[in-house]
């Protein structure tokens, strides 16, 4: 298949056509978490806020799956761009291998410490039945997510982005659908409350993965599955290189919420499920900038390989743009309507009014975020794994010094103000580093008009 239209086509059609399929793709999986807690919250307050616990740990498998997936992606991507298709299909190979043995390790961890997990941040032991329910058959699929993710990056990396989106969206469909009949019951299904909700996620990802399955079999596409007896080992440092620090990335926020929620219960367990309600929320807005981050990160990448850096330098000025209105509509949404949202999953006037409080002054943190997310997405792609893990650190790690203070001095809302205080010294940071590390070197060349 020919590629060349990755380093041809002009830059704004090509994000677009590029990053729009991802778009939708991210939307839809955020379905996952949304639908899930929409229908769990009508079982009850204590379920939402067993899930709300248990997120971490299940946001732990989807940070490995993705983070290890943008390490083949990017390796995929830049050999096709070099024009290597052996090393390309070797990256793909060891990289579907790997994400395999992954999520069976992961799984087998996280099932050893969810019990002392939950009993964290909870003394009820309704919440912690709810919890267990749910969490132990989700991470039965961890393999299954984390090979699923493998495939989506080898396909994303050729520009089957449409491709990729349909796949992931039979199985976010599937689980709208399961869900409500596996929690509520109907016919000769009976009632499994938290546990249908889990079910029905793992169905769902059982089926995208099938799907992604078939059409690396079947379609024409430039990357198969070939390994050899020698250079493996150097396949193997460059997907880790960009795999573990784009892991991380997506697993310190597991970490963060974690810490958050343990600062949170101290004051009441309202707060614990306010900040859940807050992540299921924001994932709509996030998840977006993500999938236009995804859908430019085989492009940077290609372009990289074919050594066009005035093509990366204009594809990131129409990424940051596209993705700053994007948090401006964001800003906009819980600025205006925040009780509407929290409405969705709590029907407790006191929750309701407590987590608009909170939606308002987390959300003066979004556009400036924007920054920092496509400078690390960026990074990632360029194969610069280290810098953009700094700027994760500053995002999710820094955050939690200065909601303790905060915390102390102005009890929850302290933990809300550090959301945005964070945000804005993550996106000076940024700033400094893709000038320092990258756009520097590429002003003596001329970037191609948008």
């Amino acid at each position: 298949m020919d590629q060349t239209f990755m380093k041809e086509k002009p830059v704004l059609p090509l994000v677009l056509k590029m990053a729009l399929p991802m778009v939708i793709s991210m939307l839809v999986n955020s379905l996952y978490n949304i639908v899930d807690s929409f229908f769990v919250a009508q079982v009850s307050e204590d379920a939402m806020t067993a899930i709300s616990i248990v997120y971490p740990l299940q946001n732990l498998a989807n940070a490995v799956g993705v983070g290890f997936g943008v390490g083949i992606n990017a390796a995929v991507a830049y050999y096709l761009g070099a024009g290597n298709g052996k090393a390309a299909n070797r990256s793909a190979t060891l990289g579907i291998i790997l994400s395999a043995l992954h999520g069976i390790v992961l799984a087998g961890i996280c099932v050893l410490f969810i019990r002392p997990f939950i009993s964290m941040f909870t003394d009820s032991e309704e919440i912690a039945a709810y919890g267990l329910d749910y969490f132990y058959t989700v991470i039965a699929f961890a393999p299954v997510l984390t090979l699923g993710m493998a495939f989506e990056k080898v396909l994303q990396a050729t520009g089957k982005m449409k491709t990729t989106m349909f796949c992931m969206a039979i199985g976010a469909v599937a689980n709208i659908i399961l869900d409500p009949i596996f929690i509520s019951g109907l016919g000769a299904i009976p009632a499994m409350g938290v546990f249908g909700a889990a079910l029905a996620t793992g169905i769902g990802q059982s089926l995208s993965l099938i799907s992604y399955i078939a059409v690396f079999l079947l379609a024409k596409i430039p990357v198969r599955l070939r390994l050899e007896r020698r250079g493996e080992e150097k396949i193997c440092r460059k997907l880790y290189y960009v795999g573990i620090p784009a892991s991380l990335n997506l697993a310190l926020p597991s970490f963060m919420i974690t810490v958050l929620n343990a600062i949170l219960a101290a004051f009441a367990e309202v707060y614990v499920l306010i900040l859940g309600v807050y992540y299921k929320l924001q994932t709509f807005i996030y998840f977006t900038i993500s999938g236009i981050v995804q859908g430019i990160r085989p492009l940077i990448s290609y372009n990289l390989g074919a050594g066009r850096k005035d093509r990366v330098i204009g594809i990131f000025k129409v990424t940051l743009l596209l993705s700053l209105g994007v948090m401006v509509i964001g800003t906009i949404l819980c600025l205006a309507i925040p009780k509407q949202l929290m409405d969705i999953f709590t029907d407790t006037p006191q929750t309701m009014e407590q987590g608009a409080v909170a939606l308002r002054i987390i959300s003066a943190g979004f556009i400036v975020s924007a920054i920092s997310v496509v400078v690390s997405g960026s990074f990632e792609a360029l194969g610069k794994g280290m810098p953009s893990l700094i700027i994760s650190l500053l995002r999710y790690i820094a955050i939690l010094p200065i909601a303790l203070l905060m915390s102390y001095l102005f009890q929850a809302a302290g933990v809300w103000h550090s959301f945005w205080i964070t945000e804005l010294l993550s996106a000076v940071v940024s700033c400094i580093l893709f000038w320092r590390l990258f756009y520097k070197d590429c002003t003596k060349q001329s970037c191609e008009c948008v």
